[in-house]
């Protein structure tokens, strides 16, 4: 119970919000707000990750719900580990989340990273096309800082890259970061991805 989501707003070229990314901390009874870069590392080393993970998606489905009630048609992205992708149930664990409570999927956005494209990329593809089919976006977190290929970008039902912050933090003051970003900002115009 000492789990705590917070919402990093997602803003658009114009600076209207148009989503939020679900980010977890952990409030603890004596060390106070222990930042994700203390506990995460940890849970990814075990299966405490999966844990986090359900968790995560567990609260981002009711707050869905809320936002719902109040008309917000915001979308939510919550990080997913590869750890918890490659689960056998992952799939239908996820309709079951959206089913019970009763979120609409369409406003659902998973987030990956490359990683995730390591081991079985058939299983992956067709993991992310069967939730594609009940709505639920994609989008490729960190990306170019791990496995890119366009091999594997054009293979993805993704609907979303996130260019990493290391290429976006120096990007006005360092000329290959900016070049690195506006290849990336082109390569998803061409393909269509946000």
């Amino acid at each position: 119970g000492q789990l705590r989501i917070y919402l990093q707003p997602q803003v658009n070229a114009a600076g209207h919000q148009v989503g939020a990314e679900a980010l977890v901390r952990w409030q603890h009874p004596q060390r106070g707000l222990v930042p994700p870069g203390v506990f995460i590392p940890l849970a990814e080393s075990s299966d405490l990750i999966v844990a986090v993970d359900r968790w995560m998606l567990d609260q981002v489905c009711h707050l869905l719900v809320r936002l719902d009630a109040t008309g917000s048609l915001l979308r939510i992205s919550v990080n997913i580990s590869p750890r918890h992708f490659q689960e056998a149930d992952f799939v239908a664990e996820v309709r079951r989340q959206l089913e019970s409570s009763g979120a609409d999927p369409t406003r659902l956005v998973l987030e990956v990273t490359e990683g995730l494209v390591i081991g079985d990329l058939d299983d992956v593809v067709s993991k992310m096309s069967a939730l594609r089919t009940v709505g639920v976006h994609f989008s490729m977190d960190d990306f170019g800082t791990g496995y890119s290929s366009l091999a594997y970008l054009k293979r993805l039902p993704i609907q979303e890259l996130k260019i990493d912050k290391s290429f976006i933090t120096d990007a006005t003051t360092n000329a290959n970061d900016a070049a690195l970003v506006e290849t990336i900002l082109s390569v998803a115009k061409h393909m269509k991805l946000k």
